[in-house]
């Protein structure tokens, strides 16, 4: 809890410096935009968090956005499938995709880091090969456009896919910390070895990480697909897998596993928006993006290594 109280107080803090800075961080545009971004980052980034807490690690997500997004324009706009059955495809796919990853990882042992880096390499290209290197997108997005507003629509003034972070967020919260499954997976994440002895289906368990995050990395699929309405295979959801990464370090879930919180991730995900949009708001080049993921990643780990050194 000292973890996620410290990054909220960073969060208030930095808020108060930036609407300092430039009165245009408060204008009802710019949160609206920001809400909308911390919503689906938030959802990717909680998908990540969950396998970060099992001590693994997920490259393929951003890759997974862009294959996505390409299935997605071709099923609703060339096939002309059924939308609601499109979205059911998506999800599949994520959820798939998850399970591939984490039978690889628990059950034939391959380290996380490999078959998530062969998958980011795989799926770009797959994407890139379908599209044919093509910028696919959803045009007036005509026979759809609940699709449309599910990524840039509002719930009474609040931009839709935050609304739905937070209704994910609820859940996740129960699934985590009020469940045998959600101690399951921290006491996995802390000692894997500890836990199988106990009598815990480690690699079910961690199997099962991966799937949760290729489904949610599905349905941030979706949302990002709609909210860009153009998906460049080549480049849509490029290092979307780090911003995910640390938002979950800043929130508080250790890469060594074990440690981690809903609110944590929440907070991460406001806090890397927040200064995404310091970046913008300042004029900074956007190049420099990077170097601040850079430097919030290493400054996570190191905080996570000071806390840890004091409590040996």
């Amino acid at each position: 809890m000292k973890k996620e109280l410290g990054t909220f107080v960073l969060l208030v803090v930095l808020c108060a410096i930036v609407a300092a800075i430039n009165p245009r961080f408060l204008t009802p545009t710019n949160l609206q935009n920001m809400s909308r971004l911390i919503g689906a980052f938030g959802i990717l980034s909680l998908g990540l968090g969950v396998v970060i807490i099992t001590g693994g690690i997920d490259l393929s997500v951003g890759s997974i956005l862009a294959l996505l997004g390409v299935l997605l324009s071709i099923m609703l706009v060339e096939w002309r499938w059924p939308p609601a059955f499109v979205v059911v495809v998506a999800l599949a796919i994520g959820a798939g995709l998850g399970a591939i990853h984490g039978f690889l990882i628990a059950y034939w042992r391959i380290q996380a880091f490999i078959v998530t880096l062969c998958g980011l390499l795989f799926y770009r290209g797959l994407a890139r090969f379908i599209a044919q290197d093509e910028t696919k997108g959803f045009g007036s997005a005509k026979g759809f456009e609940w699709l449309h507003e599910l990524a840039t629509g509002e719930v009474w003034g609040v931009p839709t896919p935050f609304v739905l972070l937070i209704a994910l967020s609820a859940v996740m919260w129960v699934v985590l910390h009020r469940s045998v499954y959600g101690r399951y997976l921290f006491a996995v994440g802390r000692n894997e070895e500890a836990a199988r002895y106990s009598g815990i289906d480690t690699r079910l368990i961690i199997a099962s990480a991966y799937v949760i995050s290729g489904f949610l990395a599905g349905l941030a699929g979706i949302i990002f697909a709609f909210y860009t309405n153009s998906i460049s295979p080549s480049s849509h959801g490029n290092f979307f897998e780090l911003y995910a990464i640390a938002a979950a370090v800043l929130g508080g879930c250790s890469l060594r596993g074990g440690e981690g919180s809903v609110v944590g991730i929440l907070v991460g995900t406001a806090l890397l928006q927040v200064l995404q949009n310091l970046v913008n708001l300042l004029g900074i080049p956007s190049s420099l993006n990077f170097a601040v993921m850079g430097a919030v990643i290493l400054i996570g780990v190191v905080a996570d290594q000071l806390l840890r050194g004091r409590k040996g």
